[in-house]
């Protein structure tokens, strides 16, 4: 989605130094005030967002998460403006959307996924031009900064390639070239790495927060890809059913799913034995690895895990391996959503 009007600075540009505290003090990239939206009426409607209230601030990388049919992409497109919501307001750097239209959505820009944003006919750095132009940008007078975010997204080679001659991963990446030639302040990417090989997809991680940490932009990322999500987002927001059911930094959602899990590794553990444990304790994973040795894992240990202790000792069971296990993003995704990131919802719902 481009916009047509000239670009705006918003609030402080931060800096690796100074990030933290203009967060702190700027005006909000985003507001969202009791924002609903339900399609169809009746029995039949189906509540995609439900009285949602978000506030981001500028110079962040915020995650958005949810399972298909959380809301997610509702939320993203009623923000946007593609969308009009039922009820609530949208505020962008301080402009209510319903009043001020043209100025909120000035600085802003997206990449949605499965939307062609950029003109295949045209070269690599033609659509870089026309995008800024788009902006009220002379592209003149950015030559230097999109030759730099040629170079940073890897594309310097393939500039004056048309995107229609690339591979999806470029053209992926050409994409979101085009999105930030414009110099949007605020930027709402949908699952930008899609289609990107491994160091494709670090490089643009990489971009991403220097982008944000360092000039300033803010962006709102909707993904699946848990792992990209906990390496760039400064913030997670969870969807389910329409409302935001987490929101906090990364290694708070981690902190507080913390469940005293222990993993024991050792090749006396039969069959029996695991029997036992099952039955005394929290046994979540039985497994065997390649050496033949059995592991288990038993959450909610605590002060248990000497009675644990005591019960192999008494086995003979000699440990080759203990140690603790660290939650993942996607495990507190799923306990806290009630559902995988790939499952479609109940119905009622819509995303």
């Amino acid at each position: 989605m481009q916009q047509d009007t000239a670009i705006a600075q918003h609030g402080s540009v931060a800096t690796d130094s100074n990030h933290n505290e203009a967060i702190e003090t700027a005006v909000p990239a985003l507001k969202l005030t009791n924002l609903s939206k339900r399609f169809g009426t009746g029995d039949d409607a189906i509540v995609a967002v439900d009285d949602v209230n978000l506030t981001i601030e500028p110079g962040s990388i915020v995650g958005l998460l949810g399972p298909n049919g959380a809301g997610k992409t509702t939320l993203i497109k009623c923000a946007l403006g593609i969308i009009i919501p039922d009820s609530g307001s949208v505020s962008v750097f301080g402009n209510r959307v319903d009043g001020t239209r043209r100025s909120a959505y000035r600085d802003v820009d997206a990449m949605l996924e499965g939307a062609r944003n950029d003109y295949w006919r045209l070269t690599v750095r033609e659509n870089l031009r026309y995008f800024a132009t788009i902006h009220g940008i002379d592209p003149n007078s950015v030559t230097q900064q999109h030759d730099r975010l040629l170079d940073r997204l890897e594309l310097t080679d393939k500039a004056d390639t048309p995107v229609r001659d690339l591979s999806r991963g470029m053209k992926q990446k050409v994409s979101l070239a085009s999105v930030l030639a414009g110099g949007a302040s605020l930027v709402f990417l949908d699952e930008p790495t899609l289609g990107l090989d491994v160091e494709s997809s670090r490089t643009l991680q990489q971009e991403l927060r220097r982008l944000a940490h360092e000039d300033g932009r803010t962006i709102v990322l909707s993904s699946h890809n848990m792992d990209v999500i906990e390496r760039v987002c400064d913030r997670v927001v969870m969807m389910a059913n329409g409302r935001i059911v987490a929101d906090d930094s990364v290694n708070e959602l981690l902190s507080d799913a913390t469940r005293d899990t222990v993993q024991i590794t050792s090749a006396d553990i039969d069959e029996r034995l695991v029997e036992t444990l099952i039955d005394r304790f929290s046994v979540t994973v039985v497994g065997e690895t390649a050496a033949g040795r059995t592991t288990i894992e038993i959450t909610h240990a605590g002060e248990r895990l000497y009675d644990v202790l005591d019960v192999l000792r008494n086995e003979a069971v000699t440990i080759d391996d203990i140690r603790t296990v660290q939650p993942q993003l996607e495990e507190v995704f799923v306990n806290l959503t009630g559902m995988g990131s790939e499952q479609t919802a109940t119905s009622g719902r819509a995303e």
